[in-house]
């Protein structure tokens, strides 16, 4: 099958065409689109690059296989977002239990290598940054994604709430519950 010509389709053109045909060739087109995007929010769920590298990759797999079930209710990239994120999401649940172990471990570390007299201002800052991204690692996945949502991709409660497709009130007390799981975990650390 020929694919010239189709970059400059529409994504929702490019996703019609793709799921019509099977095309690999097709479906590069879009991963060439979508990679960088799709990484970026793999590496809000991942411990490395090599992890965020092997959630991208998974999740495009499993977008081939899902493509057709894209029904042109809102925007490609809109449904691509949400997507990666719930695909990020059960990645976590899955892993939650290493994940947590993983963080007991650097902060049994922490509690040992480092005493009160020890840390200048330097140090304090980066524990701070060290305890939010501990914190963030041991709160639910859910509201993992919302704070990513809001801080992060720096999206605006009307669009975190037509992604999720939820009233604006349900994100926003979302969004004040899982701030105060980070900072009730922040303080326990």
């Amino acid at each position: 099958m020929k694919t010239k010509g189709v970059t400059t389709l529409s994504d929702e053109e490019l996703v019609a065409k793709i799921v019509r045909t099977n095309d690999t060739h097709l479906f590069a087109v879009l991963y060439d689109r979508y990679a960088s995007v799709v990484y970026n929010k793999c590496y809000g769920f991942a411990n490395s690059k090599e992890e965020a590298e092997d959630l991208t990759h998974d999740v495009f797999i499993r977008l081939f296989v899902k493509l057709r079930t894209f029904k042109g209710a809102s925007k490609f990239s809109t449904w691509l977002y949400s997507f990666t994120y719930n695909f990020c999401v059960n990645y976590v649940q899955r892993n939650s239990n290493k994940k947590k172990e993983k963080v007991t471990v650097v902060t049994d570390q922490i509690k040992e290598d480092a005493s009160v007299e020890e840390i200048d201002d330097a140090t304090l800052f980066a524990l701070r940054s060290d305890q939010l991204a501990k914190a963030m690692q041991m709160i639910d996945p859910n509201d993992k994604m919302i704070l990513l949502m809001k801080y992060q991709d720096d999206m605006s409660i009307k669009e975190i709430s037509q992604l999720l497709e939820l009233g604006e009130s349900a994100v926003k007390m979302r969004l004040k519950r899982a701030k105060e799981k980070v900072v009730q975990i922040c303080k326990g650390l």
